[in-house]
């Protein structure tokens, strides 16, 4: 069965994350760490895409990025994936693949989900258990997006710019949500969207994407009739 194309808008964010074949890990020097890193900003420059949270952890990284092109996240994907393992490879003594597969993305509606997700990307380390707090984690945004060091991998979003009229009050109000952490709702309609290669927003939004995209963009309801006024409200609450 062919796969269907992803859901892909110029100019709107999605949340990309490529994990380790069989999770298994696939950083382990700081030397791993800082070629995967260097690879995916070459590449983000490259093809267009920009960058404003990440994260790099032991068995996968993961991505908040904007592409301007419609295969952008494709060509960035492909090219980080080829030079990291052909980098891994040779470092190890070793053949064969090391990703699990395609990476998985969902596109996403900035207005409610931009911020939220950045949060996501960089709380990995602590919900993994690897740090207490994302600030401890030197390989993520956290640094820039949150105290302002400079980063040129991070390009703020729009979303993220109006968080405050100032640098500092941007990254203050930043800082400020990872003081009440994404509720387990949330953090699942995260991680389902992006497993599932759904489309993470509200009804209006899901509907813009399906007319652009002349696609379903959110699974079908079980046991009624999704299309329904009253199943995309109770959608917009879930």
């Amino acid at each position: 069965m062919a796969r269907l194309p992803r859901f892909v808008l110029p100019g709107f964010p999605q949340n990309v994350i490529q994990r380790g074949n069989n999770r298994q890990q696939i950083l382990f020097k700081e030397e791993d760490y800082w070629f995967l890193r260097e690879k995916i900003g070459t590449a983000a420059a490259k093809f267009d895409c920009k960058i404003h949270a990440y994260v790099l952890m032991p068995n996968h990284f993961h991505l908040l990025l904007t592409p301007l092109s419609e295969d952008g996240i494709g060509k960035m994907m492909q090219y980080v994936g080829r030079y990291y393992v052909q980098y891994f490879n040779e470092g190890n003594d070793r053949t064969g693949t090391l990703w699990e597969g395609r990476y998985r993305a969902t596109l996403l509606d900035p207005a409610d989900w931009l911020i939220p997700v950045s949060q996501y990307v960089e709380n990995n380390p602590v919900r993994a258990g690897l740090v207490s707090d994302p600030a401890d984690y030197p390989w993520s945004s956290f640094a820039a997006n949150a105290n302002g060091a400079e980063d040129p991998m991070v390009t703020p979003h729009a979303a993220y710019e109006r968080l405050g009229r100032s640098p500092k009050t941007r990254q203050a109000a930043y800082a400020k949500g990872f003081k009440t952490p994404l509720d387990e709702p949330r953090l699942t309609r995260i991680r389902d969207a992006t497993n599932k290669a759904w489309v993470l927003g509200d009804p209006a939004f899901c509907n813009l994407v399906e007319e652009r995209l002349n696609r379903r963009a959110t699974p079908r309801a079980r046991g009624g009739d999704r299309r329904s006024a009253a199943y995309r409200e109770a959608a917009g609450r879930a």
